[in-house]
């Protein structure tokens, strides 16, 4: 497939490749507005990236445009895929440019393109009639756009300040052959299917207020969860060395304006004021480890140091960009922060790379890693980032973990070793990171003794594993289509009662079972039987036991599992032990 530059360069490519992707997905949008004008043609037209997963386009109607739209848009987009339209691309001077715009009355591109230097050549593309302001690059024709279907309608600020005009958003999706498609349309079921946040309504995990968009609310079989993860993180970091902090939730301005927080991370704070002092709610921990190390004098011998907070920060989110657990305002994060010698750099970085693997395999998760290199902002010297990138690559190179290099992404203060895991219908999460920094101990001078009792600056290491631990239950819920495992589920089984006059016993079984330490809940209504099963399966349960006149003559139970199997009737204890065998 051919792509075609701002200065007519060609290059070839397949539709696998991501540039050649975007550049398809940003024609698709391309055409999407030139359908859009040709029905509607007093409609302006704002701007049309590809993303992740297709394209969207914004546009200001002079008429409610909703989803029933959809189907009208949609065919005028064939006739212009079935004309066969060539792209080309040409240079225009800015004043020129905006006379166009202004002529035609599209005030949003007028806007950017009055925001770009005086005197700068424009770039337009143009396909049939319509000739779009646009840096590229795109696909060669409109016929190579075989599949596309136009998903979802939706509002969004122009430029996404709030105090901006709403605009129509219109999301698609295009591929090269119809089959691609359907692939895409059943997955987009399935991923349906899996939505956290029903799963969360339905299976009582969480919730969240209209009185607190973004700051989710845990129900008591979500705080189950979330503390069995806690447990389990506590438990493997115990095992590694590391002891566990807390540090406020609010700290003081200037203790930010030194971490380099305030310059480069201001708007997604939120501050307030105490005794006429400026306050910061933490965004994230490390500032605080930072006054855990320098508490006390510290000596070679104590190093590496490492401090592990499970740790409640606050973000500011866009209401916009808020999404169930996913993106949230309010989350606990499983932050730790490593002090070390530049000798145990890279032993370290190894070791956390080796927990990331070690944990991630507990929940059935492949992954793969980038290495995320200098950004644009950021603090430090060259020489400083260049040891510091190498270390992460040599550390990884040495334990055999191949990782993809992510230019210009790395944190303000370091690069950063991001490991993106893959569920089970193939979409990938970044969730772990280990982050090599050298810059907070030296704003913040924070020393160590060698064994020659001079005063060296150590190295930190910052590092999570599951990242956000509502993000992370949010993923293990879609990941496994709310079938927690059995050591994850809040019920691990759930005891069916056939009538009234068997409830003693029911009470009985469930009384043994918490007894040996199984999660359990008693479904004593007076139900049928296999409305009881049929709402346990909803539940998704694991296991169900179904006590009756038989059972209770031989003080057994019948054990279903919620995919439908029959295990028999079995005594109790004998149950456990199975339990106990799949928990192992």
């Amino acid at each position: 497939m051919k792509v075609i530059y701002r200065d007519n360069e060609v290059r070839e490519g397949s539709f696998e490749e991501a540039w050649v992707k975007e550049a398809f997905w940003h024609t698709t949008a391309h055409v999407l507005a030139q359908a859009v004008k040709r029905l509607y043609p007093d409609t302006k037209c704002a701007i049309g990236p590809a993303i992740e997963q297709g394209f969207y386009y914004d546009f200001e109607f002079l008429f409610p445009f909703g989803e029933e739209h959809l189907k009208a848009v949609e065919a005028e987009m064939k006739k212009i895929v079935k004309e066969s339209l060539s792209l080309g691309a040409y240079e225009v001077s800015r004043e020129e440019a905006v006379l166009y715009m202004q002529e035609r009355k599209e005030d949003y591109k007028l806007e950017l393109i009055e925001r770009l230097p005086v005197g700068e050549t424009i770039s337009f593309y143009r396909q049939g009639e319509y000739a779009e302001f646009c840096a590229g690059p795109h696909i060669s024709n409109t016929r190579h756009i075989k599949a596309f279907q136009l998903l979802s309608v939706a509002g969004a600020y122009w430029r996404g300040d709030e105090n901006n005009k709403m605009l129509t958003r219109i999301y698609g999706i295009s591929f090269p052959k119809a089959s691609a498609l359907e692939e895409f349309l059943k997955l987009r079921e399935e991923i349906k299917l899996r939505d956290h946040r029903k799963l969360g309504k339905d299976l009582g995990i969480f919730m969240i207020a209209k009185q607190g968009p973004g700051f989710p609310i845990f129900l008591p079989k979500g705080m189950i969860l979330k503390n069995i993860l806690l447990d389990y993180w506590r438990e493997v970091h115990a095992r590694e060395g590391y002891m566990e902090i807390s540090t406020p939730i609010m700290l003081e301005r200037t203790l930010w304006e030194t971490s380099g927080h305030w310059e480069h991370y201001r708007e997604n704070m939120y501050t307030t004021q105490i005794d006429d002092l400026d306050f910061v709610v933490k965004p994230m921990s490390c500032p605080g480890g930072m006054l855990v190390y320098q508490s006390q004098p510290r000596s070679y011998r104590e190093l590496p140091m490492r401090l592990g907070e499970l740790g409640i920060v606050h973000r500011h989110e866009k209401s916009g960009q808020l999404h169930g657990l996913m993106r949230v305002r309010a989350f606990m994060q499983d932050d730790a922060h490593i002090f070390m010698t530049e000798e145990q750099m890279i032993p370290e970085i190894q070791n956390v790379a080796k927990l990331i693997d070690e944990v991630y395999s507990k929940f059935g998760f492949q992954y793969h890693v980038e290495l995320s290199t200098r950004p644009k902002h950021s603090i430090g010297s060259d020489e400083e980032w260049e040891e510091a990138t190498n270390a992460l690559k040599n550390a990884m190179d040495a334990i055999g973990v191949s990782y993809e290099i992510n230019e210009g992404d790395g944190a303000f203060y370091g690069p950063k070793l991001d490991f993106h895991l893959k569920d089970s219908i193939g979409r990938t999460w970044q969730c772990g990171t280990i982050q090599l920094d050298f810059q907070l101990p030296r704003r913040f001078e924070a020393e160590y003794t060698d064994a020659s009792g001079m005063r060296r600056r150590p190295i930190m290491i910052h590092r999570v594993l599951f990242g956000s631990i509502e993000r992370f239950i949010g993923i293990l819920l879609e990941h496994y289509a709310g079938k927690l495992p059995l050591w994850l589920s809040p019920v691990q089984v759930k005891i069916l009662s056939l009538a009234e006059r068997f409830n003693g016993y029911a009470r009985e079984v469930a009384g043994e079972l918490s007894h040996m330490g199984i999660r359990c809940e008693m479904d004593d209504r007076s139900e049928k039987i296999g409305f009881k099963i049929r709402e346990a399966q909803l539940d998704k349960v694991p296991y169900m036991v179904i006590v009756g006149q038989k059972e209770l003559d031989a003080h057994e139970v019948t054990v279903r599992k919620r995919d439908g199997e029959n295990l028999g009737s079995m005594g109790v204890e004998q149950f456990v032990n199975c339990l106990k065998q799949e928990l192992l």
